[in-house]
Parts: C-alpha cells; structure tokens; sequence
C-alpha cells in the first residue's frame, strides 16, 4: 500500500455520514489510486493483488462516499470508467464498438431493493409495475468483446482499459466454444460479449501438470544438464485463464482447457431482441454455450430465493462464481436508464460473502500522505485468506485503535469484504499477550518532524509542515505523474522519491526540466551502467515529453487541488474549454458575489464546497507562482465537446417539476446531448425548462430574456418521442 493510498485508510470504518468533506475528498483520492492500480494487476497483468472482495469493497466504498458527497466526485473516479488497464506490450490494440463497462454491487437485500427502488425512480414507476430481471451467475474469468461482420467471426479483444482492448483474435479461434459464423438471420455487425474460463478440476489438472514441469526443469538444473526457466504458475483458475488466453503464441492457447459463456452485447448494427432473455435464446441459436444456470425471474422478490439458492450450489459447481449479476428483462428500460459514470443503471452484481482471518499484529507504522493525513497500518504475521496472502492492512486513525484497543502481539481479526479492505475489525482478547501495552499514536510527524494535530470536527491527524514536508512533496509529485493524472511513464514511487531526494524535482514543472540532468541522471546506480543507464533515462526524458500537450481535464486533475477529482476536472475543463480561460475565472471567482463566483457555484457537480477550494487555491501565491511556472513547461489541450447536436455545448437550467420523465432522466439526457447542466439561472445560460410549479429560476429567466421551453418544447429539442 503506498502512502496515497494510506493517507485516507484511516477514515474507512467511519460512517460516511461522520466524514466531513475534507476527509472524504482524501479518502476518494486514496481509492481513486488503489482501484487503479489493482486494475492493471487483475486486467494487465493476471496477477491480482488484492482479491475480488477486496476488489469490490474498494469500489463499493467509494460509491457510498460519492452518494454522500456527490461534490466530491473525482475525474478519476472508479465510477467515471469500466474497469481495466492500457493494453500491454506484445498485442496490438482494439476499440471497442461500446465500452466494456463493468456493474455496481450489491451485498445483501437491502442493497438489491435499494437498487430496484432506484429503477423505479429514474423511470417514474409505480410500486405496481413488474420489474422482471434475468439472473446469471457471475464466472471468475477474462472477459472478451467478439465481433462479428456479415455473420463471421473477425476480431476478438481483452476488456483493456474499458475502451480499448488488447487484439487476441487468434488465441480466442482455439476456443472450441466459439462459432465462427452465425446462422441468419443476424445483424451486419455485431458485438459479442462473454467470459472465458477455466473450470475448477481443469484448473487442477493444469497447476499439478506446471508443477511437474518446473519440478523437472529443477531436477534437470541440478544435475547440472540445460533446462529451461521455471514458469509463473496462476494461483487460480482466474488467474489461469486470463494468462492462457494472452498468451503470445495461439498453439499455447490452444493446449489450455479454456471455455466460454456468451452473456451480454456491445455494438449492433440492427435490434436482436426486445427483451435480455429473448437475447440470450438467439445467442444460443447462434451456437455459443450460456450459462444454464440463468433464469428469468418474475418480479425483482425472487432474487432473495435465487441468490440464496446458488450461494447453497456454489461450491459444487464446475467452476469458480464470486456472485450473480441481475439484468432488468425490458431493453427498451435499460436504454432509457443508460448508464452513470462506469456502470449501467439496470444491472447489479449481487457478492457472496468473503472470509475471515486471524494472525498476529506485529508492529504499527505511521505513514504520511499527499494531505498530510498520519495512517497507522497494521504489519501482520502473513495469512492465507481465501487463496490470497495479505500482510498489511489499514488501523484507520488514532480513535479507531483507542475503540478496538488494537496492541502490538494481538491476534486479529482480519475482514476481507465489507466497506474497506483489507481491515481489522477486532481482536480476539484471550490471546493478548500479559505485558501488552496501550498504542500511543505519535504528535509529531514522522517525515519532517513537525507537529501533527487534528482540525476542529476531524478525527485525523495531519502533519502541520505543509510544503516543508517531503512526505506531502513527494505524494503530490506522484500524483501528478500518475496514470489518471499526467500518466507519465517510468515517473514512479521510487524514481520521485529519488529525483525529489537529490533536489532536481520540488515542482511539477521541474519534472520537464529534468531534460537539463540528464547526465546527473544517468550516473545513478538505479539506472544500471553505460548503455542501459543511457536508454532508461531517455525513455523517462522521452515519456516526459510526450506529457507536455495534456488534455485539460488531466491537468487539472493532476494539480492535485482538494476536492477536484477527475469527473470534477472533467466538469471545469469542459465548463472553461482552455487553461487560460479556466485560470482566468478563477482569479476572478476570489472576489465573493462576482459573476465568476456565481458561474463557478452553478457548475453542476461543483458545488460550493469545491469551489471554495478552487478559490482558496488560487488565494495562495505560492500555488500561483506554481501554477504559472508549470504553463510555461506545458500546454493543455483546449477540452472538446461531448457530443454533437442540438445541445452541445449549451448551459441549461431545469425548474419546477417535470410530468413525462423524472428530473434525473432529463438531466442524463441533457448531458449524453453534450450539454452543460447547471444550477443557477446567468446571463450565460442558454434554455431554461420550466416545468410546474417553478419559482425564482422562471422569473430569474424572464429578467434576463433568456430562452425558455416548455416541458414538450424540450422533449422535442432532446429528441424524445412526442
């Protein structure tokens, strides 16, 4: 766990009601990072580090912060994409027709009712109204787009990053589970979406027959005769499939006992279906296995008795399930519910329940993060919870030791699912060691040594040196080189530590003047010597300079200002078009009750908590000077707009209550059209809706003699059905 990510772990066990926003806006920060890194391990890499529980906790987590906090709602959000990593090296890469998008999670009744509720709500449904959901237990494997022109099967990918996959086509024809041509009828073109796997007794077969191998391969060193390097062996079919069907030679693929369930679809050229069940019945018409298991249920109550059921079969059968994924039945629902952020408003993944652990605590450090924040992080005797080796582990902050009684050589207890993860949730008492003695939590802080005190209303403990504090330094460096931020190749953890060590790197804008050090740079014994000393350097000088032309929406994420996430640098960039512009506002915003305080408030998303933040920013001259200095390195691309039509690019305001859709539906809807939807009424607004009802906006409007549109005349400029 990096310090980022540490710096908000202290928060997780809290309620989120008991956060204020500042500590909420770190925590989001935190699981912004770890989500993103466990992305690249799980879909790069096929080496999960942490486990789908864990996984799904994360996320689960930060859903719950960001309904709380919707202000908060960063640009790099695990809500704003699927799901995924960059493809890697070795493949060719493959967009996708629609984004591969991933689902929210449910853990219980309360959460899959809170979920139909929702369906209801979007859609202005009565409680009487049938909502009838396909479920379809959910494999543990790789997921794959196929697509299929004229019938035949011509390009398969990984997920990717979510929209752009890695290119596996040969390896994904080995599949005996794959047809190559459809029977007609069948749309012109058409993506298939599905999940390869690897059974449990196939996965078994496959770890003893590699176990054999390298076995051999040892006793053949040893003898002192050729033998070839010993081969990662995957500690679970997941793991196995995932590494079979990326392989860089297809005959490798084929020797691997892969299979395949179809389940859902991308882009097509002509309807299928009106209903996701009858979707599934011409899949298999059209030859793909689906899996037997999915059933069509009545009405959203039998979801309860379905996922008891399969919880009670999960363990018998063939392969590995980690849940069930309910799907609302009707399309033409789903197409109306559309999606928000990186996940479909008309389908869930319903988890099973992880396990439990007990080990010893060993020791407790203190870290500093980007804020400041001092975590304490349990060190733990290493234990095995459900097949994944977990030695660390957040203790949150100074109040949650003190309510647990938390000591260095008590055993315990470790959760992997819930709220945070990996966490310790208790301590089992009668093992406590008799010399035990109370954690004393540290009032200075470990990295500068400056004094560390908790503001008035929060629970953490920040260090008070602000930019005297490396720790804080050297966080925001990484950040801003990270890969939802500038994403700057080779600029990792170590490598910022140790440009920040040595003094060539204090500032962002130092980064792309690191050009002038690069025989400084090349003398380091990280880099190696000689002529792989010289490659490594450049390829970092190389990646730097490639980051000069950020998009906007980057950049101002990856000034790490509080409280400004991706979806929120998304909003401002989009709001503001250019850095020039966006700076210039922002001075002008410090001024209290000026136009450009009002337009940044209406903002919607920016609420007035984070434009607060924006204004204190750039209250600061140091921040200025830095900012300044950094636009004379690079120059960020001016933001496009979302979408073409009727609405891009135009700020509307909705008033008053609408009687043919919900507020939310026309909001979405104005939004997918590339507008900007906004909360106050300007000179600079382009349509007010008015609907029943509606108060001080309608009048505000007639005031300005600004377009306004009655709840038809907007269906019409939206384009829904009269």
């Amino acid at each position: 766990m990096s310090r980022a990510r540490s710096s908000a772990d202290s928060l997780r066990l809290r309620e989120p009601a008991s956060l204020t926003e500042e500590e909420a806006a770190a925590e989001l920060a935190a699981l912004a990072e770890e989500i993103a890194a466990a992305d690249i391990a799980y879909h790069q890499q096929d080496a999960p580090v942490i486990t789908d529980a864990e996984y799904d906790a994360l996320r689960r987590r930060n859903t719950t912060l960001e309904e709380r906090f919707p202000a908060l709602r960063r640009a790099d959000s695990p809500n704003a994409a699927a799901p995924g990593a960059p493809p890697a090296a070795g493949f060719a890469k493959s967009r996708h027709g629609t984004p591969m998008l991933s689902l929210d999670n449910a853990f219980g009744v309360a959460d899959f009712a809170e979920f139909a509720a929702r369906i209801r709500r979007f859609l202005g449904l009565s409680a009487e109204e049938t909502l009838r959901f396909v479920a379809e237990p959910k494999i543990d494997g790789l997921s794959v787009n196929l697509l299929f022109e004229d019938g035949q099967f011509t390009r398969g990918a990984t997920r990717g990053d979510g929209t752009v996959g890695e290119d596996i086509t040969r390896n994904l024809e080995t599949l005996a589970d794959l047809p190559r041509a459809l029977p007609a009828p069948f749309p012109e073109r058409i993506e298939i979406r599905g999940e390869v796997f690897m059974t449990k007794a196939d996965f078994l077969a496959f770890h003893a027959e590699q176990t054999a191998l390298n076995a051999e391969r040892e006793r053949r060193r040893a003898a002192g005769e050729r033998a070839g390097e010993a081969v990662r062996i995957p500690v679970n079919p997941r793991n196995a499939a995932a590494g079979s069907l990326r392989q860089l030679d297809p005959e490798a693929t084929r020797r691997r006992p892969l299979k395949l369930f179809a389940y859902a679809q991308g882009v097509s050229s002509s309807p299928v279906a009106e209903t996701h069940s009858a979707y599934l019945d011409t899949l298999r018409r059209w030859g793909f296995q689906v899996n037997p298991l999915s059933e069509l249920l009545p009405d959203e109550h039998a979801a309860e008795a379905f996922q008891a059921r399969l919880a009670a079969e999960r363990a018998a059968l063939a392969y590995d399930i980690d849940g069930v994924v309910y799907k609302l039945d009707r399309l033409d629902w789903q197409a109306r519910l559309g999606f928000v952020g990186r996940a479909p408003r008309w389908a869930i993944a319903w988890k099973f329940p992880a396990e439990q652990a007990t080990t010893e605590l060993l020791a407790i450090e203190i870290q500093v993060g980007r804020t400041g924040a001092l975590t304490p992080r349990a060190i733990m005797q290493p234990v095995t919870v459900g097949g994944v080796k977990v030695q660390h582990a957040t203790l949150h902050n100074a109040e949650e030791i003190a309510r647990k009684d938390v000591r260095v050589g008590d055993t315990v207890i470790l959760q992997r699912a819930g709220d945070v993860i990996p966490q310790v949730v208790g301590i089992v008492p009668e093992k406590r060691p008799p010399n035990s003695q109370p954690f004393v939590f540290p009032e200075t802080c470990p990295a500068c040594g400056s004094h560390a005190a908790s503001a008035p209303g929060e629970v953490v403990k920040r260090c008070t040196g602000g930019l005297i504090c490396p720790a804080q330094q050297v966080e925001r460096l990484i950040h801003f080189a990270s890969r939802n931020a500038l994403d700057i190749e080779g600029l990792g953890i170590e490598n910022v530590e140790q440009l920040h060590r040595e003094g060539l790197v204090n500032t962002p804008a130092d980064i792309f003047r690191l050009k002038d050090h690069r025989a400084t740079m090349q003398r380091w014994d990280r880099w190696g010597s000689g002529g792989k000393a010289t490659r490594k350097v450049d390829n970092l000088l190389a990646a730097i300079e490639a980051r000069r032309q950020p998009s906007l929406e980057r950049f101002l994420f990856a000034l790490g200002i509080r409280r400004i996430g991706e979806q929120n640098a998304k909003l401002l960039a989009r709001h503001y078009g250019t850095a020039a512009s966006w700076r210039d506002a922002m001075l002008d915003a410090r001024v209290v009750g000026s136009e450009a305080r009002e337009a940044l408030g209406g903002i919607q998303g920016i609420g007035p908590a984070i434009a607060e933040e924006l204004v204190e920013f750039f209250a600061e001259p140091r921040n200025l000077a830095a900012l300044d200095d950094l636009l004379t390195e690079v120059t960020p691309e001016p933001a496009e707009a979302v979408a073409e039509g009727a609405l891009s690019g135009k700020s509307i305001v909705f008033t008053g209550g609408l009687e043919t859709m919900t507020r939310q539906e026309a909001e979405a809807r104005a939004e997918a059209l590339g507008a900007k939807v906004v909360k106050s009424v300007s000179k600079r607004t382009d349509y007010v809706v008015i609907g029943t009802d509606a108060g001080s906006k309608a009048t505000k409007a007639a005031e300005l003699e600004l377009t306004t549109l009655s709840e038809a005349e907007w269906r019409a400029l939206a384009g829904f059905p009269a």
